[in-house]
């Protein structure tokens, strides 16, 4: 599945946001570049802020009810500061913009992620934006397989519950 910039970029930075453990700048700024995030040096204010963030983002993932996802995401908009608005910079085609790029880090980290899981459910249905399926790991994933089917967040993850459901059939013989 391919999303545009935001819907991958955005919701990309979500699922690394909620993935987080460590919010201490030294930690949270490479994963904010990962995502392409301009200028990701954050203090240890900010990066108390994106934390709290991060968990209003976390619900989304995974929420098989559409309609309290879609409101999950609505409420996510509603405290951004977004406005979206159309850009052709540096030679690019005209393109959607969620942020100002005079903004801080944290009001464009909001922008961009909000907007992203917008344009994710907007452009592909909800179950793109996934939670793990073995017990007992929460992590969180946007899946952009072709045919949407994913339903771990690694190959180490799936392997587990297969073997365990190898393992059992075996005993049960």
């Amino acid at each position: 599945m391919h999303f545009n910039a935001y819907g991958g970029n955005g919701a990309a930075l979500a699922a690394a946001l909620v993935n987080l453990t460590d919010f201490s700048p030294a930690a949270l700024e490479p994963v904010l570049a990962a995502n392409a995030m301009l200028r990701p040096a954050v203090t240890p204010a900010q990066a108390e802020e994106l934390r709290v963030w991060a968990r209003r983002l976390d619900p989304v993932f995974g929420e098989l009810d559409q309609d309290k996802q879609i409101q999950l995401i609505n409420d996510l908009l509603d405290v951004t500061a977004s406005k979206p608005y159309v850009s052709a910079h540096d030679g690019k085609e005209p393109h959607l913009h969620f942020f100002s790029v005079d903004a801080d880090i944290v009001a464009r980290a909001k922008d961009t992620s909000a907007g992203g899981l917008a344009m994710a459910i907007s452009f592909s249905d909800g179950r793109r934006l996934g939670r793990c399926d073995r017990p007992g790991c929460e992590t969180v994933y946007v899946d952009t397989s072709r045919n949407g089917r994913r339903r771990f967040c690694s190959l180490a993850c799936a392997n587990r519950v297969n073997v365990a459901a190898h393992r059992a059939r075996g005993v049960a013989e």
